[in-house]
């Protein structure tokens, strides 16, 4: 199997698990957020962000969205000096 299909595979077992449609889950968006985050702001909080996302869409905020100011925020952070 290729990553996505692993990775498919995954979101569909774990959003049953959690009584989620696998269909309603925006992976690209995710994956790309925390893509954004984990190389411009830190690493760690590549799954944090994540968890933010999940967070706000659960409260009911639209998921591209959240995605779409997250990563805006995510790439104009300011890179820290050499230190």
């Amino acid at each position: 199997m290729t990553d996505d299909e692993l990775l498919k595979a995954w979101v569909e077992v774990a959003g049953r698990e959690l009584g989620l449609d696998p269909a309603e889950v925006p992976t690209n968006a995710v994956l790309d957020l925390a893509r954004d985050v984990a190389r411009g702001v830190v690493r760690p909080g590549a799954p944090v962000t994540a968890y933010l996302m999940g967070l706000a869409v659960g409260r009911g905020a639209d998921p591209a969205d959240v995605a779409d100011r997250l990563t805006e925020l995510a790439l104009s952070w300011p890179t820290p000096a050499p230190g």
